[in-house]
C-alpha cells in the first residue's frame, strides 16, 4: 500500500465521523489507478521526447548534438566583439578579475561566453548562482520545482522574507538579474527528472547538483556522463560539507565512488537532522570557484581529489579519491548508460529513496494501534489516564514539546521500558480509571515515523495497549493548535 494512505485514511476518519469502509476503498482503488495512469504517461512523455530528439539530428551521438548547441556563438554578451574584445563596461565591471596575472582577459572571455546549470535554488544553489552571475557567466541557468519557505532562508540567500510563498526560481532570477543585468538567466520552473533532464542539460556547458537527496545525485551523475558534461558535486549536512569534481578530464564519476547506493538508514537531509546556515553557503560558493575554473580554463579543477569542510574545528581538508573505475556502469569501459537507458532509469527504486523533497512518511501500524492529534487532545480534554511518551532526540525536546510528556529517545527505549512500567502504574493510581484498562500509553515523534518504530517494539515488550499518534506534532500544530511551533 503507498505511504500516503494513512494520511488519506487520517483526513476521512477523524472523530469517527469519516467515510465508510467500501467508500474508503474505492477512492483507494482510483488513486491507485491514477497513479498507474501517470506512469503510463510518463513514459509516453519520455518516449515522445527520445524521438523528438532523433528527429532534429543528423547523428546518434547526443554529445555532438550538445557541442554544436554551446559552440553556436549565441552567447555573446553585449558588450564582447568577435575578436573576444571587452567593452568600456565589461572591462571596469570586470576589472577587478583582468588584474589578475592568472586570470586576465582570456579567462573572463571564456567565462562570459560559457554556460553553467545550477540544479536546486537551495542552500548550496544560492551562493553558486549569486557568484556565477556577478562573475560574469554568460548563460546560468536555474532548475527548481519548490517554493520559498520561512525556514529556507536561514541559509538560501538568494531568497527573502518578501519572496516566501514564490517559486525559487523566479525568486533566484530576480536576484540573479538584479546583479547582473548582462548575464541570460534561464529559469526551469520544475523537477529535474530522467524525462526532461537531457533536454535541460543539453543547453549547458557544466553542472552544478545542489540537490540534498541520492538518488537525485546518481541521476544527474548519468546524465553529465552521457552528456559528456563535468559536474561540480557539493554536499552539506550539519557542520560539515564536502565538494568534488566528477566526469573531467578523465576524472571518475559518482559511480565509480558509489556504485551501490548507501542504506536509506544513512541518508540524511537537512530537512531532518538540521545544517549550520553558513556551511552550505561555504560549499556553495566553493562550488561556484571550481565552475568558474572549468569554465576560464584556469587553475586545477578538484577532479580526482574531495574537499572536506568541518565547520566546528574550521578545519579544510582535501583528499585523493579514488579514480575513474573501468567497471562502472556509467563511465567504465563496457558502461551500459545509454541516453535511451537513461530515460527509463527508475532512481527512486535503484536508491530506495524518494525523489520527492516531502517528508517520509511511514505505514507500518494496523489502525487500531494508532490514533489521530484530534482524538489524543478529546482524550487529554476528558481527563483520560495516560501516559505520553516523546521519543524525539532530546536536543528536539528542548525546542518544543507538548505539556506533561515524557522524553524518552527512540534509541533508548530498550533501556527504559521500566520507567515506562512505573509512569503507568502511578497515572493509574493517581486518577479513577477502569482497574482492569490501567492508564493508557500513547507515542508522539516530530512526525509520526519513529512513533510508529516505538510502538511496534513496544507491542513485542508486551505494551500491547500503545498507540501512535499519527503524524506526530506536526499534526498537533496543524490540527489542534495551529499557534503550535513546527521546526
Amino acid at each position: 500500500m503507498p505511504v500516503y494512505m494513512s494520511t488519506v485514511r487520517t483526513l476521512m476518519e477523524p472523530n469517527g465521523n469519516g467515510l465508510m469502509a467500501d467508500e474508503e476503498s474505492k477512492i483507494c482503488s482510483e488513486i491507485e489507478s491514477l497513479e498507474a495512469e501517470k506512469a503510463q504517461i510518463d513514459l509516453r512523455i519520455s518516449a515522445l521526447r527520445a524521438q523528438l530528439n532523433s528527429c532534429n539530428s543528423n547523428s546518434n551521438s547526443v554529445r555532438k548534438e550538445e557541442s554544436d548547441v554551446t559552440n553556436s556563438g549565441d552567447l555573446r554578451p553585449t558588450g564582447v566583439s568577435s575578436n573576444g574584445q571587452l567593452s568600456a563596461d565589461m572591462v571596469y565591471r570586470y576589472s577587478r578579475h583582468l588584474l589578475l596575472p592568472s586570470f586576465g582577459v582570456e579567462a573572463q572571455a571564456n567565462l562570459l561566453t560559457s554556460s553553467v546549470l545550477v540544479i536546486g535554488a537551495g542552500g548550496l544553489g544560492s551562493p553558486a548562482l549569486l557568484y556565477l552571475t556577478a562573475c560574469g557567466v554568460g548563460r546560468v541557468g536555474i532548475v527548481d520545482h519548490d517554493v520559498v519557505e520561512l525556514n529556507n532562508l536561514q541559509r538560501q540567500i538568494i531568497h527573502n522574507e518578501a519572496n516566501i510563498g514564490r517559486s525559487k526560481v523566479e525568486s533566484a532570477a530576480a536576484a540573479c538579474r538584479a546583479i547582473n543585468s548582462t548575464v541570460q538567466i534561464v529559469e526551469h520552473k520544475e523537477a529535474f527528472r530522467t524525462s526532461n533532464a537531457l533536454e535541460i542539460m543539453s543547453k549547458y556547458d557544466i553542472v552544478i547538483d545542489a540537490t540534498d537527496n541520492v538518488p537525485s545525485r546518481y541521476m544527474i551523475n548519468d546524465c553529465c556522463v552521457v552528456l559528456g558534461k563535468p559536474l561540480i558535486s557539493g554536499a552539506a549536512l550539519g557542520l560539515e560539507g564536502q565538494l568534488t569534481v566528477y566526469n573531467y578530464n578523465g576524472g571518475p564519476c559518482y559511480r565509480c565512488l558509489f556504485p551501490t547506493p548507501p542504506p536509506t538508514t544513512a541518508c540524511q537531509r537537512c530537512s531532518d537532522s538540521g545544517v549550520l546556515g553558513v556551511v552550505p553557503g561555504v560549499i556553495g560558493c566553493l562550488q561556484a570557484l571550481e565552475a568558474i575554473k572549468v569554465a576560464a580554463a584556469v587553475g586545477e579543477p578538484l577532479s580526482g581529489r574531495m574537499l572536506l569542510l568541518d565547520a566546528l574545528s574550521a578545519r579544510i581538508r582535501v583528499v585523493k579519491i579514488r579514480g575513474r573505475s573501468l567497471q562502472c556502469e556509467a563511465c567504465g569501459e563496457n558502461a551500459t548508460m545509454t541516453a535511451q537507458q537513461f530515460r527509463y532509469f527508475d532512481y527512486e527504486k535503484f536508491t530506495q529513496s524518494p525523489l520527492s523533497t516531502s517528508p517520509l512518511k511511514l505505514n507500518l501500524l494496523p489502525e487500531d494501534a494508532r490514533i489521530t492529534s484530534e482524538e489524543y487532545n478529546e482524550r487529554v480534554v476528558k481527563g483520560e489516564a495516560h501516559v505520553l511518551v516523546d521519543v524525539r532526540p532530546a536536543h528536539h525536546c528542548k525546542i518544543v514539546s507538548l505539556p506533561n510528556s515524557i522524553n524518552i529517545p527512540l534509541g533508548s527505549l530498550e533501556g527504559r521500558l521500566s520507567e515506562i512500567s512505573a509512569s503507568l502504574e502511578r497515572e493509574g493510581g493517581n486518577k479513577s480509571v477502569d482497574a482492569s484498562q490501567g492508564a493508557s500509553l500513547y507515542v508522539i515523534c516530530r512526525r509520526g515515523n519513529d512513533s510508529q518504530r516505538a510502538v511496534e517494539y513496544l507491542h513485542k515488550m508486551g505494551f500491547t495497549s500503545a498507540k501512535d499518534i499519527i503524524g506526530g506534532l506536526e499534526s498537533w500544530a496543524h490540527d489542534v493548535d495551529p499557534k503550535f511551533p513546527t521546526y
